[in-house]
């Protein structure tokens, strides 16, 4: 059927066959994605799985019937085949439903999370032999071998202020607090959930430094202006009142203290929302903007992260902020 289409486009493009077998080709949103990352970059089949985080038996379906329908062509490399889009080669009509395709496919939170891991991907990608020879080309793999990943965390964290106070929002079993808790002079942990704290006190037992307090998000157990630096590390997206949350986290800051805020990027895998108990889904970097905005922080920096290699989960974001001193809340 696929043969009898292209050989129908080619004598006749403009004929209904040929748009029927082009449209239905694009009528898949994992055929979509492939195309949005073909479009501009060759690929391998291993990459795509990696970047769409499918099957190689659905990601090798979708090709086919994306080659079959003449939108993308591959190439061999050693024992990989190499694929990309093959816009320049097609129908002219077949160039203008696609040009309204991506069009319409832009805002797509979907392509956003593709292209991020896509991005990740290609800073992976093996270099030269010729750099790789050198100690430059080998070291960051050399270095993580012979001395891990931690060290490179506990490095980050010692540029902390010693003298800080540090209100871990939404803490947990106590993870980041317990990382903290070395390098600042106090680090107080805020948690709804009584089973979280519990586990979060057996962790940080020996610390004493941590202090761990019951409490909601949109009321914290806190008084204003107590805390030199706040996180709230993957909490937005389980609350009811995200702008309440953040107002919150503003008010227990000093004048000129900083909060950091990392959550999950917009996306639209309602699953995954609801197997989490999660109560949205993610958050535009613009949207997340105007909340710390309103909240009355300043020097507000957003952007997106670009996903861990292993994380089977939506991509994140991380947002800073500076609490405004001309700002006056409510104790």
């Amino acid at each position: 059927m696929a043969s009898e289409r292209r050989a129908l486009a080619a004598s006749s493009p403009r004929r209904p066959e040929a748009l029927l077998g082009w449209m239905e080709s694009l009528a898949d949103p994992t055929r979509l994605r492939q195309l949005r990352l073909l479009e501009r970059h060759e690929l391998g089949v291993a990459e795509l799985c990696d970047i769409l985080q499918l099957p190689q038996s659905t990601v090798s379906r979708h090709l086919k019937v994306l080659a079959d329908e003449g939108w993308v062509r591959s190439r061999a490399q050693g024992t990989t085949n190499l694929y990309r889009m093959d816009i320049g080669e097609a129908d002219p009509a077949a160039r203008r439903l696609w040009t309204l395709t991506r069009e319409q496919t832009d805002d797509w939170a979907t392509v956003a999370q593709d292209q991020l891991r896509l991005t990740r991907r290609l800073a992976e990608r093996e270099p030269n032999q010729g750099f790789f020879a050198g100690a430059a080309g080998r070291w960051d793999r050399l270095r993580e071998e012979l001395y891990g990943k931690t060290f490179t965390q506990e490095a980050f964290l010692g540029l902390l202020p010693a003298e800080w106070i540090v209100a871990d929002l939404g803490c947990g079993t106590g993870q980041v607090t317990e990382a903290l808790a070395p390098h600042v002079r106090r680090v107080v942990g805020v948690d709804q959930s009584a089973a979280m704290l519990k586990a979060a006190r057996r962790r940080t037992a020996g610390l004493d430094n941590v202090e761990l307090k019951q409490g909601s998000l949109e009321a914290l157990p806190l008084a204003a202006g107590t805390c030199d630096g706040g996180l709230l590390l993957l909490a937005l997206t389980y609350v009811e009142d995200p702008a309440a949350v953040l107002g919150e986290a503003a008010r227990v800051l000093r004048a000129g203290g900083r909060l950091v805020v990392t959550d999950l990027l917009r996306h639209d895998r309602e699953e995954f929302r609801r197997e989490m108990g999660q109560l949205r889904l993610g958050f535009d970097p613009r949207e997340m903007e105007r909340l710390l905005v309103a909240a009355g922080l300043d020097d507000v920096r957003v952007r997106p992260l670009a996903p861990d290699p292993e994380a089977k989960g939506p991509a994140l974001l991380l947002a800073t902020a500076t609490r405004n001193p001309r700002i006056v809340r409510r104790t």
